[in-house]
C-alpha cells in the first residue's frame, strides 16, 4: 500500500495503462504542454510524445467524435473533458454515437473509450462550471458511469474503465483531487457495477457516491461517538447500478438515507429510493430520506455556495431524523 492523493491515483492509472497497452492514448484540451488543468496528465507528453498525448482545440464535440472513431478502429482513447459542464457540447457524440454504436450495428463495432471529467461545486466557479449532471449519462443505456470517492477507487475504477470494451464515463469531483488514502501497489481493476460497503453498521444505511460517499463516512464517524452505528454503501458505479447491495443493506438496518451532490428533483437519489421501495419496502421502519443540494443554479458567493451544497451536518440531521421516526414507531 502507498498513501497517495486522488489526483496521483488517477495519474498512476493512466500512465500504467499507457505503458501496458500501446493502443491507449490521451486526448483533450491542454493535457499535453500545460499538463492538464488539474495536472492529472503531468509528465505524460514528455514520456509518451504527441502521438499518444494529443492536445486539441476548444472543440468538445470534435475531439470526442474523433475519439469515438479511433475506438471503433481498435484504439482505446481516454478523453479528458475539462469539466462535466463542457461535456454538454459533446452530448450528441456521447449519447447518440458512443452509447448507441454497438447496439445499432449488431455488435459489429465497439467503442472502448473513456471520458474522464470532473464535476461538483465548492470551488467558486459559478453556476455553469459547478454542476453535477452525471444523471444525464447514467440515464443512457449503452453507457457505463463510475464515480470513485477515494484514491484507491480512483485508480482501480480507471483501470477497469480503460480495459472495458464499452464507453465509460469516469466522474471525478474537484473537491476530491487533493484527498489522500491508501492505494494498493498492484494494478488490479475494480468491478464496474459493484458497490462497496465502506463501513459496516446495524442501525441505518446511508447510500452515497463520489464526494458524498466521503461525507457519509465523516458523518458515520461523528455519530459513532454517540453510539449510532451507520452502514455506508458507496455506489462507485451509477450505471450499471448495484441494486442488490443496496437492498441487502436496507433489509439489514431497516432504514435508509440517500446523499447526493446533484439536485433533489429527478436526481440519482430518486432512483435509489425507488430501488429500496421495490426491494426492501416490507423491511422499512421509516421513510427513505434524501439529502441533496439546493434547487438553484449554484451561487458564486462563497457563503451562498456553501449553504447550497449538502454537508456533513445535513447528513447527520437526516440520519437523526430517520432514527427518531423509527423510535416513534416503537
Amino acid at each position: 500500500m502507498s498513501v497517495i492523493s486522488y489526483r496521483q491515483a488517477l495519474h498512476d492509472a493512466l500512465r500504467g495503462e499507457m505503458l501496458r497497452d500501446e493502443n491507449v492514448f490521451l486526448i483533450g484540451e491542454e493535457i499535453g504542454l500545460f499538463e492538464g488543468s488539474y495536472k492529472i496528465t503531468a509528465g505524460m507528453l514528455a514520456e509518451f510524445g504527441p502521438k499518444r498525448v494529443r492536445d486539441t482545440p476548444i472543440a468538445e464535440e470534435g475531439f470526442t467524435g474523433a475519439a469515438i472513431g479511433a475506438a471503433m478502429l481498435g484504439l482505446r482513447p481516454v478523453v479528458e473533458i475539462m469539466t462535466i459542464n463542457f461535456s454538454l457540447l459533446a452530448l450528441d457524440q456521447i449519447v447518440n454515437h458512443a452509447a448507441k454504436i454497438y447496439g445499432m450495428f449488431g455488435g459489429q463495432a465497439r467503442v472502448p473509450m473513456v471520458i474522464r471529467t470532473p464535476g461538483g461545486g465548492g470551488q467558486q466557479l459559478g453556476a455553469t462550471h459547478s454542476q453535477n449532471i452525471e444523471l444525464y449519462y447514467a440515464f443512457v443505456p449503452g453507457m457505463k458511469v463510475v464515480a470513485p470517492s477515494s484514491p484507491a477507487d480512483a485508480k482501480s475504477l480507471m483501470l477497469a474503465a480503460i480495459r472495458d470494451d464499452d464507453p465509460v464515463l469516469v466522474l471525478e469531483n474537484l473537491a476530491l483531487y487533493n484527498t489522500t488514502g491508501e492505494v494498493p501497489d498492484h494494478d488490479e481493476p475494480a468491478e464496474i457495477g459493484k458497490a462497496a460497503i465502506t463501513r459496516d453498521g446495524a442501525d441505518i444505511t446511508v447510500v452515497a457516491y463520489s464526494r458524498m460517499a466521503a461525507v457519509a463516512l465523516q458523518a458515520a464517524g461523528r455519530l459513532a461517538g454517540e453510539g449510532i452505528d451507520v452502514e455506508v454503501v458507496d455506489l462507485r458505479s451509477l450505471r450499471p447500478l448495484d441494486r442488490e447491495t443496496i437492498i441487502a443493506s436496507v433489509r439489514k438496518t431497516n432504514c435508509a438515507v440517500v446523499l447526493e451532490d446533484d439536485w433533489l428533483t429527478y436526481g440519482i437519489g430518486a432512483e435509489i429510493a425507488a430501488t429500496i421501495s421495490d426491494g426492501a419496502f416490507d423491511w422499512l421502519d421509516a421513510p427513505v430520506r434524501r439529502v441533496a443540494m439546493a434547487e438553484v443554479p449554484l451561487p458564486y458567493a462563497k457563503p451562498l455556495e456553501t449553504a447550497a451544497l449538502p454537508s456533513v451536518d445535513d447528513a447527520i440531521t437526516a440520519i437523526r431524523a430517520t432514527l427518531d421516526a423509527v423510535a416513534r414507531r416503537g
